[in-house]
């Protein structure tokens, strides 16, 4: 029995399915877009978020353990350069998984894999709006803003100050 065994197994050996993995993880950051099935791409998303988050810790024994993983130097220097910098402010989610449809040959449902952007300048001005919330002015009735008008008048040195009879 499979009990408490987590992970999809892909119909393949545990060898074949590591290096699958390697080779669409190391896809997907080089191209930071891959096309693969929904299964795949839901495995994928744990393997590379692991990455990323090795690529922000940035000491030499992270980035000795994603070289040992990636296939590509020039991939893991993308990771540990670029992308660590892209993501720096945020505590993972880094992948988006968009349903395509299903593939024509077998009917397997295909998804899109894609890094998000990182932040923006519009991005961060609209964090801090958000964060300090402007201050509202107390309503008033409309009764109560014509006395406020009547107290605002004052008499200057010269001239007494007017009476309403």
């Amino acid at each position: 029995m499979r009990h408490l065994n987590s992970g999809r197994q892909l119909s393949r050996n545990s060898s074949h399915r590591r290096a699958m993995m390697r080779n669409i993880v190391t896809s997907l950051f080089k191209h930071e877009q891959i096309e693969t099935t929904d299964a795949k791409a839901k495995e994928l998303r744990s393997v590379a978020e692991k990455i990323i988050t090795l690529a922000k810790r940035g000491d030499l024994h992270a980035r000795r353990q994603a070289l040992a993983y990636l296939t590509d130097k020039t991939v893991a220097h993308k990771v540990f350069e670029e992308l660590k910098t892209r993501y720096l402010n945020r505590q993972g989610g880094y992948l988006r998984i968009v349903k395509k449809m299903n593939r024509k040959g077998d009917g397997a449902p295909v998804s899109i894999v894609q890094l998000l952007p990182g932040e923006t300048a519009a991005d961060k001005k609209r964090k801090k709006g958000k964060t300090s919330a402007p201050e509202s002015k107390p309503k008033l009735k409309k009764g109560a803003e014509v006395k406020e008008k009547e107290k605002t008048v004052q008499a200057t040195p010269d001239q007494p100050p007017e009476t309403k009879e």
